[in-house]
């Protein structure tokens, strides 16, 4: 049997579907059915808050009270459950009585609470466990696990808003008047630690442009006695605006926001400050840019990204990253003095990354005690780990290789020289994005697979680890979690997620599947939706629900869970083949993979997404793939518009949601990193290329375009630009304007609404009900 080249019949395809968009949505539209407030009812049970409880079981958290014993809480079937588990005798029951505990508990305060719902904030056990202690009103709240007897056991500590606690506890830093204060916790006590802040000169701000907080960016010492931080410079920051609609006048909400191409943008003088005596140590260093060595934004956690402090607080280690993102130095300084030791420079040429994560923790780490660094870096291709000399910078050894990423370092163990990370990719025959546990010495020796299920894996170690809670899913396997030894030898089962009730809803687990791009080469990887009165004798349109990266993907999660983004199961519940697809531009695969369209965001996968839906619809005879349509927020509504200009001839019907159309009026940290910075070309700009508005005269299908006009991330202007140039050239569109929202509003009920009447009355012919309200 003769071979077709996938590209060859892929562009023929295209070229044959070009013959009649419009037609094709007429005859629908000309011959329309109705559907009932009864379909829109079984969609609106489909939605993620009215599934969230039906899977009993799912997440394990483990709380490690010691080395081999910890406490979680479990949501089961009959409420909160709280369990205690002892890794060495290997058992596990309830940590206490919960109905003894909710009678001592009434006897305490008088108010009644339920055994299955009891409120232990901050609950912590006794290192014999006769004993816990929790908040509750104000106090510090102990019970007995002999007697059931509770008694106050003092004051509970002071708690500050917008505030970073320092890690024992008892200080607080906020910002107030441009300047860095911290709170006495015990005491009530503020002292002010730096008085020379200004507006746009202050200290610890945290004003990024697309995210800004009152609460400041800072890292605390281990000892609870310093903080690295930095005072932000934007004295010269173009500004951003925003009119928050009430009666009378507007609102203007003015800010810096720094976009790609300007000549002035934000910069870090970083210090570090003595919060027992407010000393102020200024690091002698050039201001640094408001850059992470991964994506995205300066804080993890709590904490200012790339910044480590030494265990005895002696010395602070961190990395700074170029405005290009394709520089980074990793520095030594002395908190003390302020004196800062270049240790090691890497340059990638289009951009570095040190996690391959969203908001992941830089893997780079410093070992101070035997001079060594251990650092993350894509150079071969693959994200692997490297250590290297402190003193010098030179490489002493690869400690990973091959065809595959790691994600995160999750342990370091100095005396056995060892180091316990997750990794994608590694198993031939397994989905490349699920997630494995893997031990490998410093010198690379000893590489050992601790997970060895073909599922996607969570894990957490015990403080030595020498034991090993992991969870293991995939898209149709619930939740199993597991106590495994340090060698990876299930030594028993702690919890299996029951979905009996999710699925006696009808809901449908999403179908994987394994397609090929653009290339016709590469393997990319995606799931399909059913609707679940799904009837293989009949023909559905197809929906793409996309978010093209490049810091992730459509799918995300690998393991189960109730909801996709989008809302995904909601809309296929109306009767249409909803599709998630992770094309080239994605992140967790390699670095050609995941950089593919770097200088041209306009692509966005797009011909990846269409490739793989073709491919389904020629194994699929339910597809209907002259009825195609494509959704998506953020990014995904970048994606969409562009998926409509670009390729009229196969997108009939899009929904595009606070889109950042033009990169030029998006942050730039974002732009700088996936565009390139912003120069002069022949054409106008190098950003020209990925402008959504000047491809918007091609517009033939079906578009509802949104955005919220309280918009702080991507600015409405970006969309009101496509608005103006679709008027221009006499475009029939819908536009949803969201008064006083911000980036978030995917989900309200009226923007759902909106979006399942669009694609019912385009894409599938048909007549949605009038006026369905949905509940929230």
């Amino acid at each position: 049997m003769k071979k077709i080249n996938l590209f060859t019949a892929f562009s023929l395809l295209l070229v044959l579907a070009a013959c009649a968009p419009t037609e094709i949505i007429q005859q629908q539209e000309s011959n329309q059915t109705q559907l009932t407030a009864e379909d829109y009812e079984r969609a609106e049970q489909m939605l993620s808050w009215n599934l969230s409880n039906k899977i009993h079981s799912q997440y394990v958290y483990p709380e490690w009270i010691d080395n081999d014993r910890f406490w979680y809480r479990i949501n089961s079937e009959n409420g909160r459950e709280y369990m205690l588990v002892d890794a060495s005798s290997q058992t596990r029951d309830h940590a206490f009585d919960h109905a003894r505990l909710s009678d001592a508990l009434e006897a305490y305060s008088g108010t009644e609470y339920e055994m299955w719902n009891l409120p232990l904030q901050n609950l912590s056990f006794t290192d014999d466990l006769t004993s816990i202690q929790f908040r509750l009103a104000g106090q510090i709240v102990e019970c007995s696990l002999a007697t059931y007897d509770c008694e106050d056991a003092g004051t509970a500590p002071l708690s500050m808003p917008n505030s970073i606690t320092s890690p024992d506890g008892k200080l607080a830093v906020f910002i107030k008047e441009f300047n860095l204060w911290v709170k006495n916790l015990e005491t009530g006590t503020e002292t002010q630690l730096t008085t020379e802040g200004e507006e746009f000169h202050g200290f610890g701000i945290n004003n990024q442009g697309w995210s800004r907080s009152d609460t400041p960016i800072l890292t605390w010492s281990p000892d609870s006695k310093s903080i690295s931080t930095f005072r932000l410079d934007e004295r010269n920051v173009e500004k951003m605006t925003l009119w928050r609609t009430k009666e009378g006048r507007p609102e203007a909400d003015i800010w810096p926001y720094a976009l790609p191409g300007d000549t002035h943008v934000p910069m870090l003088e970083r210090v570090v400050i003595d919060v027992e005596n407010g000393e102020l140590t200024r690091l002698d260093i050039e201001p640094s840019h408001q850059r992470a060595s991964n994506c995205c934004g300066l804080i993890r956690g709590q904490n200012w990204v790339d910044n480590e402090w030494s265990d005895d607080a002696s010395k602070l280690a961190f990395v700074t990253t170029s405005r290009d993102y394709k520089e980074v130095t990793l520095y030594l300084a002395d908190p003390s003095t302020g004196g800062v030791r270049e240790v090691y420079h890497e340059r990638d040429d289009i951009f570095f990354e040190s996690n391959l994560t969203s908001r992941g923790v830089p893997n780079w780490r410093v070992l101070h005690d035997s001079g060594e660094f251990i650092w993350f870096t894509r150079k071969d291709n693959w994200g692997h780990l490297y250590l290297h000399d402190l003193e010098t910078g030179e490489l002493k050894n690869r400690i990973t290789e091959g065809d595959w990423n790691v994600v995160d370092i999750l342990h370091i163990d100095r005396e056995s020289r060892s180091i316990w990370f997750s990794a994608v990719g590694t198993l031939d025959g397994v989905d490349p994005y699920y997630e494995h546990l893997y031990r490998v010495n410093f010198d690379g020796s000893g590489m050992t697979l601790l997970t060895p299920e073909p599922l996607d894996h969570g894990v957490n170690l015990s403080p030595n680890a020498d034991y090993i809670v992991t969870t293991h899913a995939d898209f149709e396997t619930p939740q199993v979690t597991v106590l495994r030894a340090s060698g990876g030898d299930i030594l028993m089962e702690l919890e299996a997620a029951d979905a009996s009730e999710l699925f006696e809803t009808g809901w449908r687990a999403p179908q994987s599947f394994t397609a090929k791009a653009r290339d016709g080469e590469t393997d990319i990887y995606g799931i399909m939706i059913l609707p679940s009165n799904f009837d293989p004798a009949k023909t559905y349109p197809i929906v793409n629900n996309i978010y093209p990266g490049p810091q992730v993907g459509s799918v995300r999660t690998r393991s189960f869970t109730h909801s996709r983004s989008g809302q995904a199961h909601a809309l296929a519940e109306l009767g249409f083949i909803v599709v998630q697809i992770d094309g080239f531009g994605t992140p967790m695969r390699s670095r050609d993979f995941h950089t593919y369209y770097y200088g041209d965001m306009s692509d966005n996968g797009l011909p990846d997404q269409i490739a793989a839906m073709q491919q389904l619809a020629e194994q699929h005879d339910f597809i209907d793939i002259d009825r195609a349509g494509m959704y998506g927020h953020s990014g995904g509504g970048f994606a969409t518009a562009s998926a409509m200009f670009q390729y009229p001839e196969f997108f009939k019907v899009g929904v595009s949601g606070a889109g950042n159309h033009d990169n030029r009026g998006y942050t730039y940290y974002w732009g700088e990193k996936f565009q390139g910075l912003l120069e002069e070309t022949d054409d106008g700009d190098s950003y020209t290329n990925q402008a959504n508005h000047l491809q918007a005269e091609n517009l033939e299908g079906k578009l509802m375009i949104s955005y919220g006009t309280m918009d702080t991330n991507v600015h409405p202007a970006m969309t009101l630009l496509v608005v103006d140039e679709l008027i221009r050239h006499n475009k029939d569109f819908e536009l949803l304007v969201m008064p006083n929202r911000g980036h978030g509003y995917g989900n309200e009920p009226y923007n759902l609404r909106k979006t399942w009447d669009f694609f019912v009355r385009h894409l599938m012919g048909a007549e949605p009900p009038a006026g369905y309200r949905i509940g929230r």
